[in-house]
């Protein structure tokens, strides 16, 4: 079975490529869904998050006190540091747990959608690695259509993510998702060479 990772910065169109993945019928572990979940149903996880913030990490009924993480994680680098630490190890064991599952089941490929793929060292947890690409402007213009956002807050977020250069550098394939080049024969074509 290959372990396939699918990364790219903001509003490049990874979750749209991992999307048609699981279209196509492969399984697919989307990072960011499985991250929030287990940060409210792993016990270990909880248990860090409340030695670290204090009880109110977590509101009466049990979900997250998601205000309360936001101003912790983002009131300065060393404390999303922290976060990090705690939840980036689950994930990457519950996607290794994960991926055992489906290659007990005979599975060829499944696929780990991932936007911090590099940033999370999670690239030594899959075989192949795709960065999906587009060109700065485009990925602002998408970010502030989808997220209502502005073009400030956007590039200040895009900026605190690595380089897409230096992503480029350290993955296997690069699928160009810019509005000039279709995905599926990008798609099809890497699958062809897997």
């Amino acid at each position: 079975m290959i372990k396939l990772g699918v990364t790219g910065g903001i509003a490049s169109g990874k979750s749209v490529v991992a999307s048609v993945f699981r279209t196509m019928g492969v399984p697919v572990y989307f990072t960011d869904d499985r991250a929030k979940e287990l940060m409210v149903i792993d016990s270990g996880v909880k248990t860090d998050l409340i030695n670290l913030l204090g009880e109110d990490a977590y509101l009466p009924n049990g979900t997250l006190n998601k205000k309360k993480i936001a101003d912790f994680l983002f009131a300065n680098k060393e404390n999303a540091n922290l976060i990090n630490q705690i939840v980036h190890p689950r994930v990457k064991s519950d996607f290794m747990r994960w991926a055992s599952m489906h290659e007990e089941n005979n599975e060829p490929l499944v696929v780990m959608e991932c936007a911090i793929l590099i940033e999370a060292n999670f690239l030594d947890a899959v075989d192949k690695s795709i960065l999906v690409y587009a060109p700065l402007d485009v990925r602002i213009n998408r970010a502030i259509a989808r997220d209502n956002s502005t073009k400030e807050l956007i590039e200040r977020r895009i900026k605190a993510q690595f380089p897409e250069e230096e992503k480029i550098a350290r993955v296997d394939y690069v699928i160009h998702n810019d509005g000039n080049h279709l995905l599926l024969p990008q798609i099809m074509h890497i699958l062809d060479q897997l």
